[in-house]
């Protein structure tokens, strides 16, 4: 499928969902979207994805199939400075895959224009409407449940996540992945939007898919979300924590990352605390224990630097621990496999 990606104003470092979609979805992405770095190309600012060239808006953009919003600000909202290129996108006939909390098939301007021209809107991060709480029950499964787990939000969970599952099925490794936000969810045209589910139904929502996925393959790798210790997000990260029931964990960490990513007046503890914290919050249902580490180095400078920075990351975790998008991830996938 051709697809537009809108990032207006965040391309590349705010705007994950854009960045993973480049890196690691089916799509042909013709253009991005961004009014900041309009005229320039993908690979000026990414260069090992695919590449793509930077249009200002989407009258500029060629004929696709859909258009994609690919940046998701704190809180998920619409920003009113991207009406023209939605409308733009329906008038031609384009389908709408959106990530936000904001739903665009409720907005009425934009039903009534695919209305109008016979487009789709899917909004990713709407759930299914049958969830109901966890039975404890995910350990059940045949498959072994391996979980992405953060510092803090963004430092690359989704990411690590992909790779090691790339590496692991490159070693013939059998294992699925359990997509459990925006972008995970339009990779693999599946999944359930974590973030956006009752409370109550959190544990439930992962735990019915490592049920539905669990007897196929060897293997899960779960997409972790937010951080234990983050004052927003720490509760959906517990959730997916109780109702994957893990086997394994891996630890995501952003090289120099000091404080909590938009909630800069909290301090992250040190590397080694999350350790205790995730084990032991974890213990009271499942018992399971962080393995690995994945450091995201992106902000290091040469790869010497980052080496050093990946042996002191797995030095404090005690524990094996790579960049996997920058260095071979042959010792972590020891631990996992």
């Amino acid at each position: 499928m051709r697809v537009a990606v809108l990032a207006h104003e965040k391309f590349p470092e705010r705007a994950k969902t854009a960045v993973g979609l480049l890196r690691y979805a089916d799509y042909d992405i013709e253009a991005v979207l961004d009014r900041d770095n309009a005229g320039k190309r993908v690979s000026e600012f990414v260069p090992d994805v695919q590449d793509a060239p930077i249009v200002a808006e989407m009258a500029d953009a060629p004929e696709v199939d859909a258009l994609i919003v690919g940046i998701a600000p704190i809180g998920g909202g619409f920003d009113e400075t991207w009406r023209s290129d939605v409308t733009t996108a329906l008038e031609r006939g384009t389908d709408l895959i959106s990530g936000l909390h904001y739903f665009l098939e409720d907005d009425e301007e934009f039903a009534r224009l695919a209305d109008e021209n016979d487009c789709d809107i899917w909004d990713v991060r709407k759930p299914p409407e049958d969830l109901t709480v966890a039975q404890g029950v995910a350990d059940e499964v045949e498959a072994e449940v391996v979980l992405t787990v953060g510092t803090d939000c963004s430092v690359g969970k989704m990411t690590a996540t992909m790779e090691l599952l790339e590496a692991a099925r490159e070693r013939g490794a059998d294992v699925g992945f359990i997509p459990t936000g925006q972008t995970g969810i339009m990779i693999e045209n599946w999944g359930t939007p974590i973030d956006r589910v009752v409370s109550d139904f959190t544990a439930g929502a992962v735990e019915e898919m490592i049920l539905e996925r669990g007897d196929d393959y060897d293997y899960l790798f779960v997409e972790g979300q937010g951080s234990i210790v983050h004052p927003a997000y720490s509760a959906v990260t517990c959730g997916i924590l109780h109702g994957s029931m893990a086997d394994k964990l891996v630890l995501c960490h952003e090289a120099g990352r000091e404080a909590v990513h938009g909630y800069e007046e909290f301090d992250l503890p040190p590397v080694a605390d999350y350790v205790d914290l995730y084990e032991n919050l974890a213990r009271a249902v499942y018992e399971t224990k962080i393995v690995a580490g994945a450091l995201n180095t992106k902000e290091v400078g040469d790869d010497e630097a980052a080496r050093d920075a990946v042996e002191t990351f797995a030095d404090e975790l005690d524990a094996p621990a790579t960049d996997p998008v920058r260095f071979d991830a042959d010792e972590v996938l020891d631990e996992l496999l």
